[in-house]
């Protein structure tokens, strides 16, 4: 009965100290980029400078990607259909 007892504290014990394993696992860093327009947006709900930057579309990548596709999943008409 006793070693039931221990065994249920101990059980208990290690849940208990086991809730805080995330709490541990950060490290506090101060942020360089802090404010940054290009990084962060000039508002936390705006998007950033650095992601508004278009790209000029080649038409020879697309077919690239769609004879990958095609090698890796075949004629699928239902997996094509998001791309």
């Amino acid at each position: 009965m006793k070693i039931k007892a221990i065994a249920v504290i101990i059980f208990l014990g290690m849940g208990l100290t086991s809730c805080d394993y995330q709490v541990n696992n950060s490290i506090k860093q101060p942020d360089h980029r802090k404010g940054d327009v290009y990084v962060y947006g000039v508002h936390p709900d705006s998007a950033a400078v650095q992601s508004k930057k278009k790209y000029t579309a080649k038409p020879e990548l697309e077919q690239r990607t769609n004879a990958i596709r095609e090698k890796m999943f075949g004629n699928n008409k239902k997996t094509n259909a998001g791309a």
